[in-house]
């Protein structure tokens, strides 16, 4: 080994921001790694700050790789709480309305339709947990610095202690995309505005060679600003543009990264970014390997580990403060997340203790801080903001059935009573629904909860026979139901319940054999749900399982039959019945992903009525793609009351291709077994059916929309669905 000859040459690497772009600047560190080259320092902005404050705490590039990859950027990169941490009862709510007006100072306000990053932060809570308590960021591995902006000066801000996490979200915090990060008396945003490309600030902190990784692509030409979303950004960063043509001279090794056809937000193109910085770092790695060869043949050969990461499996949490509550109590929030304490506590279990808070949806954001105290526990810090307990929202859903409709909402928490619930929904367009619901939870854990519910439905419905429309009736239908429920979890619900329900048919174009009139009944249930799915549209993992028995009592009806218009000269001829009679149901779906663009998924249903006298009012209805009314059975292949059932099992399955972003085309099959029990006299149906649809979807802004080929063997014809929102 050479022996050492005075100062060794201290190497210093930036990181431009760039959004999804940034990715590439991880086959640089590969590279880096692979060399044997030693980073002296590290300054960063935006997704730069990321990857290199990571770096410098002492990730290696391969496990920064892993964890790139491995990372669900649609779901960290969005506004809602992991569907998995909503309570049972808020589960069916999440993510159905394109509008939501929060009610401040006493009025409606437009949404900003800024992130709050909240799923962001708790995965930097767990990425940065390891230096929870380094406070001054030239403590870590590798020093490092990060470039935000303060909007109220316009200058650059730079970080060089506190929370690390606050400074890259800060660093991060693209105008029109982020919510700002407010911070000793300034309001931070993405450093990328003024200084996107800080070589200087590593040249201060004392590198003599410096390596530059450039990824962001410059303004864009004016035949390219196409939008407003582009307008703002294009004007944001007229001033960086400018910065980098001082910050470029200032480097040793400058790499300019060619990604013309990425964009900051192409997270979905996550794994081919990553190879491109791949492809490039094995190009440099000649110069990177000839670089510290001759530094080590000079000065001598120094220790670099490749992982460099301390070690902080868990902490001793003793004590805890909550900053930020106004409308909600602190020992609510401490509930809510189940903390106990003392107690020891790993990065993971504090994260899903915040999102079983933020699940709660009485909060827009969560954060926590650690603080070492003399006796080496620690002191937990949370800050909340609060949502408002009242939205109006608005939505939009379109089928062939039940045809288009403006969705419009208001609900509220603690208006009547507190730790509760209220809504109210209407659906105005060629079908009319109303539905209140008033949600009382019992105990401060919200283990016990109490549902009233109201809804009243109109809609024109199609009958079928032989696959062949033959008639139209005009159906009303309202619902009471009251349920009361236990929940274990956020996953598990078991309870018990009563419906009452009344419905009135008069068709406008009758069959060959009709009826009219109205039917009364009441039911006793019980019921058992489990849900873990990860999203309410187009999951990629979990199942979902509702299970309900229960007894119909007898019915109360006025109905008279019509045969070819005129009435029926002898009724008592078809036995109709009225005995109460005992049912189960059960509705089963599962996702697992395949590959990173494929999702297998399997959904059964099944339905008997036992003992069952033919009500005319209590059949189980096949056919259509999504459920939209009682007793409807989904079945790909037949439109909506084609077939009726006493008794049914069906299965479906199916694959779902990621095309690009938030476009699939979903193939599935389904076969339904039909009269397991009984034969309704009404009906004459088989006994098997077989279906198939092919489906592109898109997901935007006014909800998915799916566009379905559809066929089935039993009706021998190619049909269409189209759907558009979701129907509540």
């Amino acid at each position: 080994m050479a022996q050492s000859q005075g100062h060794r040459p201290r190497i210093g690497l930036t990181l431009s921001g760039g959004g999804a772009k940034g990715l590439a600047h991880l086959g640089i560190l590969k590279a880096i790694d692979s060399a044997g080259l030693k980073i002296d320092y590290i300054s960063g902005t935006s997704m730069g700050a990321i990857m290199g404050s990571l770096y410098a705490i002492g990730y290696s590039a391969d496990s920064l790789i892993h964890i790139a990859r491995d990372i669900d950027w649609e779901r960290l990169l969005r506004n809602q709480a992991d569907l998995r941490s909503l309570f049972m009862e808020e589960k069916s709510e999440a993510s159905k309305y394109v509008v939501e007006l929060p009610w401040v100072n006493h009025r409606f306000h437009l949404s900003t339709g800024l992130l709050e990053g909240q799923e962001l932060w708790l995965k930097f809570s767990e990425l940065y947990f390891p230096v929870h308590d380094k406070k001054d960021f030239s403590q870590f591995s590798i020093p490092f610095r990060c470039i935000t902006t303060d909007v109220g000066t316009g200058e650059a801000v730079v970080m060089k202690q506190g929370e690390i996490i606050t400074a890259v979200r800060a660093s991060m915090a693209i105008p029109s995309v982020f919510t700002a990060v407010d911070l000793d008396n300034h309001r931070l945003v993405d450093g990328g505005i003024v200084r996107n490309f800080p070589v200087r600030d590593v040249r201060e902190m004392g590198a003599d060679i410096v390596i530059g990784s450039n990824v962001a692509t410059g303004l864009l030409p004016s035949d390219k600003v196409r939008n407003v979303f582009q307008i703002l950004l294009q004007v944001a960063f007229f001033r960086e543009s400018e910065d980098a043509k001082k910050e470029i001279p200032l480097t040793d090794i400058y790499i300019p990264f060619k990604l013309e056809e990425y964009n900051m937000g192409s997270f979905s193109d996550a794994e081919a970014i990553i190879d491109r910085g791949i492809t490039e770092g094995r190009l440099l790695y000649p110069r990177f390997k000839r670089l510290a060869d001759s530094l080590n043949a000079i000065y001598g050969v120094q220790e670099r580990p490749l992982n460099r990461l301390p070690r902080a499996d868990s902490v001793q949490i003793s004590s805890f403060e909550v900053k930020g509550l106004e409308k909600t109590t602190t020992a609510f929030f401490i509930h809510t997340m189940d903390l106990q304490l003392p107690g020891r506590y790993t990065a993971r279990q504090l994260a899903g203790m915040v999102r079983q808070a933020y699940g709660t949806r009485y909060y827009k954001s969560i954060t926590y801080s650690l603080t070492r105290k003399t006796d080496s526990t620690y002191h937990i810090c949370f800050t909340a903001a609060e949502n408002p307990f009242t939205f109006a929202k608005i939505g939009l859903h379109y089928s062939r059935f039940p045809g288009i409709g403006l969705i419009g909402n208001f609900t509220t928490r603690n208006f009547f009573t507190p730790n509760s619930r209220s809504l109210v929904s209407i659906n105005l367009g060629e079908s009319f629904r109303l539905r209140g619901e008033h949600l009382q939870y019992i105990g401060r854990l919200k283990n016990f909860a109490l549902t009233l519910k109201t809804q009243f439905d109109r809609f024109d419905f199609i009958t079928y026979e032989a696959f062949k429309k033959t008639g139209i009736y005009k159906q009303n239908y309202w619902e009471m139901n009251e349920r009361f429920h236990y929940s274990a979890n956020r996953q598990l619900t078991i309870g018990v319940g009563h419906r009452f329900e009344w419905l009135k048919y008069n068709p406008t174009i009758s069959p060959d054999l009709a009826f009219k009139g109205r039917s009364q009944f009441s039911t006793v249930y019980t019921y058992i749900n489990h849900h873990t799915l990860d999203r309410s549209t187009f999951p990629k993992r979990g199942m979902r399982i509702e299970a309900e028995a229960g007894r119909i009592g007898r019915q109360s009806r006025k109905v008279s039959f019509l045969l070819n218009g005129e009435p029926l000269n002898n009724p008592d001829s078809l036995q109709v019945g009225n005995k109460p009679f005992f049912y189960t149901t059960l509705v089963a779906e599962g996702y697992t992903p395949l590959t990173q663009k494929t999702v297998g998924f399997l959904y059964a249903q099944s339905g008997i009525n036992y003992n069952y006298d033919n009500r005319a009012m209590n059949e189980f209805v096949i056919g259509g793609m999504i459920p939209f009314f009682r007793r409807q059975v989904v079945f790909a292949g037949m439109q909506e009351g084609s077939v009726y059932s006493t008794g049914y099992a069906a299965v479906q399955g199916g694959l779902r291709w990621s095309l690009f972003p938030n476009a699939y085309l979903t193939g599935r099959a389904n076969v339904l077994f039909n009269n397991l029990v009984s034969r309704s006299r009404f009906f004459n149906e088989r006994d098997f059916y077989s279906g198939y649809a092919l489906t592109f979807s898109y997901n935007f802004a006014l909800g998915p929309l799916e566009l379905s080929l559809m066929y089935s063997d039993q009706t021998g014809k190619v049909q269409t669905f189209i759907n558009l929102g979701i129907p509540f």
